[in-house]
């Protein structure tokens, strides 16, 4: 798997024709119940906030609202960063459960600039206090703090700009996030207020405060020891641009299902922030799992010269939903360049009693560049059900919906497309298939950039 941003990717589902099963529909309406419930909660706040300060006049209700729903977006983005796997479900995989995260971050950012620009104004109705005037010059600090914060977060990559945030900076300002947002907290609980409201708000905003924190610290002084396991550094291999490392446990397996990916992270190496790859090999019986890694950013670029066998490192994990065994019984698997790493686990797996009907396209821009080949090969030989293609751009041009179909030993529009690889394969892909009329029953793939 490539290098990623931000820690997000898998799982994702995509167009559902109609006439599926109704299982198909209700997971649909699952992945969507994440979204709506952070969504509600937020505009629950804002509007708490409105109808509880409505007396002291517009102005002042608007900016109670907008402040309210600014700290219930915070700090349900903190609590998503703390990736809970009870609520990954609701949102169909980590990946979108980070987009999600993502846009209640700018979603923050948008309602603390209003909550600024229309600052309530209770001078006159309340009487001022030496903590409740601290917790207002906190609250203004931490604000304007937590905008820029933000907005690096958001700017990582600067638009039109060939200008890179040091990945290191961006870091950073995730982790310190929680800091500025406790003391967010800090001003709700001790700013000065009128007294006789209804408590309703106060309530639901201390609530999510101190959820907030706790998510925070959880996730930067918990979590790590939780749930990092310690393995070592059993083999590296290159091929061409991508390295293929083997890690044996070291202590405590970790159970996985093939196409899920794990954080990785070689402290050793000097590389301490951890990073999401895929792992490209099926669970066996030692515990070892492969990581191909391509070179594509500056940490995947550097790490394979770093590592060394026998060097310990981490991995935490696993994380995703991407699994074929949800599927039908005819499949297509479409992945391009780094994108075949689920399918090279996944076909690690197939037995010989395995019934579906699968068919494996892989696009790179030249034959040297694929890996997993002699994966594919004995998976091949062990189930006749089960046949690869393997599409050369540079030499064959690029894959076409019209090319996929004839390379299909089956109607698309009667089997699942599995999909991991570029957004923008997918979308040609996709669109030709609509136009020929050979839309597939489903279609499944994996967000391969973090958002």
């Amino acid at each position: 798997m490539t290098d990623l941003a931000l820690p997000a990717r898998n799982g994702g589902l995509g167009p559902v024709r109609s006439g599926v099963p109704w299982t198909t529909a209700l997971g649909n309406l699952l992945n969507l119940s994440g979204p709506l419930l952070v969504a509600s909660l937020c505009v629950l706040a804002g509007l708490l906030g409105f109808t509880t300060y409505a007396s002291y006049g517009s102005d002042a209700a608007l900016g109670i609202a907008v402040g309210a729903a600014a700290v219930v977006a915070m700090a349900q983005t903190l609590i998503l960063a703390a990736r809970p796997r009870l609520l990954e479900p609701l949102f169909g995989g980590l990946d979108r459960m980070y987009r999600v995260h993502m846009w209640l971050g700018i979603s923050a950012m948008v309602l603390m600039i209003l909550h600024q620009q229309i600052e309530p104004d209770f001078e006159r109705t309340v009487r001022e206090t030496g903590l409740g005037e601290l917790a207002e010059e906190a609250g203004e600090v931490a604000f304007n703090a937590l905008l820029v914060l933000i907005a690096i977060s958001w700017f990582r990559r600067l638009p039109f700009i060939p200008l890179e945030i040091p990945y290191q900076l961006w870091r950073f300002s995730h982790r310190f996030m929680g800091v500025l947002f406790a003391i967010i907290v800090f001003h709700q609980f001790f700013v000065d207020m009128p007294t006789r409201v209804d408590p309703s708000l106060s309530v639901m905003l201390n609530t999510f405060g101190l959820a907030g924190v706790i998510a925070w610290v959880y996730t930067e002084f918990v979590a790590p020891r939780l749930r990092r396991r310690e393995f070592t550094v059993s083999d590296i291999s290159r091929h061409g641009d991508t390295t293929a490392v083997t890690l044996s446990p070291k202590g405590r397996t970790m159970r996985w299902r093939p196409g899920q990916f794990a954080f990785f992270r070689a402290p050793d190496a000097g590389f301490s922030e951890p990073h999401p790859f895929t792992i490209a090999s099926a669970p066996r019986p030692d515990g070892a799992l492969t990581l191909s890694i391509k070179g594509l950013g500056g940490w995947t670029r550097r790490l394979p010269d770093a590592l060394r066998t026998g060097m310990r490192v981490q991995v935490e994990g696993p994380y995703g939903r991407f699994d074929f065994r949800k599927g039908g019984a005819r499949q297509i698997w479409l992945a391009g360049g780094i994108g075949i790493t689920p399918f090279l686990a996944w076909a690690e797996s197939l037995t010989e009693t395995e019934r579906r009907t699968i068919h494996l396209v892989h696009c790179v821009r030249t034959p040297e560049e694929a890996i997993g080949v002699e994966t594919l090969q004995a998976a091949a030989a062990r189930n006749p059900r089960f046949s690869y293609q393997l599409v050369a751009t540079a030499r064959e041009g690029r894959l076409t919906a019209e090319r996929l179909t004839e390379m299909a030993p089956f109607a698309l529009r009667d089997a699942d497309l599995w999909f991991c690889g570029p957004k923008g394969l997918k979308d040609g892909i996709l669109e030709g298939l609509k136009a020929r009329g050979q839309t597939p029953r489903r279609v499944r793939f994996e967000h391969f950039e973090f958002a």
